[in-house]
Parts: structure tokens; C-alpha cells; sequence
């Protein structure tokens, strides 16, 4: 059977129709214009059709080699069309890993942001220099190519893209595109190379207003009727963080046993936080409105959704507190380390209570192994002594309600 009929000028220009290269190797030109390639072939005595590309991308002389390649496997009793089935993956690109690693993942991240802030670090740090490189082919020089500039000037933001890229590689070793030696390994490996990031990263703490100040603080807020003061004054009452309080819902709130129980999903530990309420803060509760179809305490002004994330730290700042304040740089965050300091320097609690009312992850691994409680009733106490510290336990602290004043 003559074969190479056809010229290269031939396929460029052919109109709709086929077009036979002979050996089986076919052009089928469409009504549009299209143009791929077809190969006929016998195996055990089955007529077969498989295709080879489209052109231009697959041309002439390269369909001719794969047509070859499948005419002898054909010839051999293989068929291609099945053992092109079984051929290996191609190995990715960095990219393409980081694509569906957040796929596989996006599911176990508590919100959007957390994959917006991986899908924005790789392509600022890691896409310009690994982004198209196979994924088996990064090695320990590619990535402190990436984490050498910034290491000492943006360690925090460094450490991350470290974790991240680490990450994406396990990822791929556990596809099998690559080996399960992972150049972006902290421990054992880049801490041989790179400095700890506690030795070159200065460690910033949320401003925190000095415990001594707080109560007068508290008091100002009892003459504001918005809802950012309620849950800044619920905040700090209970030593919590403002994405839970700001998140809190009615069905986590036990007026009668004085508990509020926040659901693994929402801490930052991923384990269920009890948060025991002293009586002003139950009080300070049954003060607050309930909405129709709005399950949140403290609702924005959006339906159905709960506080801004930056109520409360707007409230400050109208306060003039913050950022340039007048009256300090205090951040919603920083009452938590007011409190700390108060557990630490008045009250007689021991240091393992404030930890687990703060919700704190046990850092030492034998200590977190046999710690069973929560010390609750221990903390129960220690809230009610904060609140009685605060000067809130008098009568003659009142709760103002939304659209009062004082």
C-alpha cells in the first residue's frame, strides 16, 4: 500500500472532505475548516479508528511517526488505541499542582480568604520562578531562589510560602509525579540553610490597652447604643476573638447553664471552645434585640448576616483609639492580652487556666497528651473575677439598648 501521498501544501489547503496519506493514516477536513488526523488499523481481525491530532498542532511529518509507531504496534497485537490508555500521567507543572491541591483542600479551609491568600502568595512568590517548571524537576536551589529575598524582610509572609510550596510538593510525591524528598522541608533540611525565623523577624503584638484602663473603657462603651459597642463589650468580657464573637449565633448561647459553646469549625484551634459567662454578661445577653431570620447577636446591617469584620476596629478608631489614635493604638485584638495581664499580675488564678480560657493550643505535646478538661469551672470563676475587677458587677453599671442613650 503506497504511502506519504500527501504534501504539506496539499494538507494546508485541502477543501472539506478526506484525505488518504495511505498505511490507514487519514486527513478529514470539516465544512469549517477544521483539519485532524484519523489512523485505520486492524487488530485481530476488528477494523479500528483512532485519532492522532489536530492540524497544525500535530503536522505532517509527526503524524507520520506516531501512524508508524501504531502500525507496528498493531502489528504486533498491541492495541494502541488501549495502551495509549494505560500511558503514564505527564507530569505537571508547579501551577497545575497548585491548582488542584487547593481543589482537594478548599473544603477544609474555614472561609474564601484562606484560599485567596494561597492562590495570591504562590502567584507573587512562587509562579514567576517555578510556575511552569515540571513539578518534579524543582530542587532546594529553585526554592531559595524564592525565599532568600524576602527571608529577612518579609519572614512572616516567607515562612508562609515556605509551608505553602512544602505543601504542594508532598502533594505531588503523593501522586507520584515526583520523589518524596521535598527540597521546601523546613525541619532537617532549610533550617540548615536559611536562620530561624524567630532570629531575624522581630515579633509584633497586637496593641493592647493596659488592663488598668479597660474598666473605664467599658463604661464609655455603656454610653454608646450600636451594636459594635455590645459586642466589644462582649468581647471583652469573655477574652474571645472578634471573628467569634462577630460570628456568634443564638443557638450556641445557653442563657441557663451561663455557657457558650463555639463550634470546632470556628476556632483557630479546631477543637470546641465552652466559654463560661459571668453574670453581667448574661445580663448584657437578655439586653441584646433578636432579629427575625437572623441567627447572629450581633447583626449587620446586611439581612441575615452578621457584623462587618471591622465594626469594632471602626469603633475604635471613632473612639480615637488605633493606628495614630490620639488616645493609644489600641486594636480590638489587644483586650485579650489585657486580660492575660490581668490573670498574670492581679488574680490569683494559675497560669494553665488563663491559657485554656484563651483557648490557647497546649505547645508542649506530652502536657496536651494527658490534659483531659477544659478546667471550666475553674475558668467560670476566673470570668466572674474579671468581670468584678471591670467594676461591672455593681448596680450601678447599666446596659444601655440599641437606640437609647444615657
Amino acid at each position: 500500500m503506497a504511502i506519504h501521498k500527501l504534501s504539506p501544501r496539499k494538507v494546508a489547503s485541502a477543501a472539506s472532505g478526506k484525505y488518504e496519506d495511505g498505511g490507514g493514516l487519514r486527513l478529514v477536513v470539516s465544512n469549517a475548516g477544521a483539519r485532524k488526523w484519523v489512523l485505520r488499523f486492524s487488530i485481530n481481525g476488528k477494523r479500528r479508528e483512532m485519532g492522532l491530532g489536530s492540524y497544525p498542532d500535530v503536522g505532517l511529518a509527526d503524524v507520520r511517526s506516531k501512524a508508524s509507531a501504531c502500525r507496528q504496534q498493531a502489528a504486533a497485537g498491541i492495541d494502541p488505541i488501549e495502551a495509549r490508555r494505560v500511558e503514564p500521567e505527564a507530569i505537571p507543572t508547579f501551577s497545575t499542582c497548585v491548582a488542584r491541591f487547593i481543589r482537594a483542600h478548599r473544603r477544609g479551609w474555614k472561609n474564601a480568604k484562606h484560599a485567596r491568600q494561597w492562590v495570591s502568595t504562590m502567584k507573587t512568590y512562587a509562579k514567576p520562578s517555578i510556575g511552569s517548571k515540571p513539578v518534579d524537576a524543582i530542587d532546594t536551589e529553585d526554592v531559595l531562589e524564592i525565599l532568600s529575598p524576602i527571608w529577612t524582610t518579609k519572614t512572616e509572609t516567607a515562612k508562609r510560602v515556605q509551608g505553602r510550596i512544602e505543601n504542594i510538593l508532598d502533594f505531588a510525591a503523593a501522586h507520584k509525579y515526583r520523589d518524596a524528598i521535598n527540597p521546601a522541608r523546613w525541619r532537617g533540611h532549610l533550617d540548615m540553610l536559611l536562620p530561624k525565623p524567630s532570629r531575624v523577624k522581630t515579633v509584633k503584638h497586637h496593641p493592647a490597652m493596659p488592663y488598668t484602663e479597660v474598666s473605664s473603657f467599658m463604661t464609655e462603651l455603656s454610653e454608646n447604643g450600636s451594636v459594635s459597642a455590645l459586642a466589644l463589650r462582649f468581647l471583652i468580657l469573655t477574652a474571645t476573638r472578634t471573628s467569634e464573637v462577630l460570628q456568634a449565633r443564638w443557638s450556641e448561647i445557653d442563657l441557663e447553664a451561663k455557657v457558650w459553646s463555639i463550634p470546632a469549625t470556628r476556632m483557630k484551634t479546631k477543637q470546641e471552645h465552652r466559654v463560661p459567662l459571668s453574670d453581667v454578661a448574661i445580663v448584657e445577653l437578655k439586653a441584646l434585640p433578636r432579629i427575625e431570620s437572623n441567627p447572629y447577636l450581633f447583626p449587620g446591617a446586611r439581612y441575615g448576616k452578621p457584623l462587618s469584620n471591622m465594626a469594632l476596629l471602626q469603633l475604635m478608631r471613632g473612639m480615637e483609639y488605633g493606628v495614630n489614635g490620639t488616645r493609644g493604638d489600641y486594636v480590638p485584638h489587644g483586650f485579650r492580652s489585657s486580660f492575660r495581664d490581668w490573670s498574670g499580675e492581679v488574680s490569683s488564678f494559675p497560669r494553665d487556666v488563663a491559657e485554656m480560657a484563651l483557648a490557647h493550643v497546649i505547645e508542649n505535646k506530652v502536657e496536651a497528651a494527658y490534659r483531659r478538661g477544659d478546667l471550666f469551672e475553674k475558668r467560670r470563676k476566673m470570668m466572674g473575677a474579671w468581670a468584678t475587677f471591670l467594676n461591672l458587677e455593681k448596680a450601678d453599671r447599666k446596659v444601655v439598648q440599641i437606640g437609647q442613650t444615657s
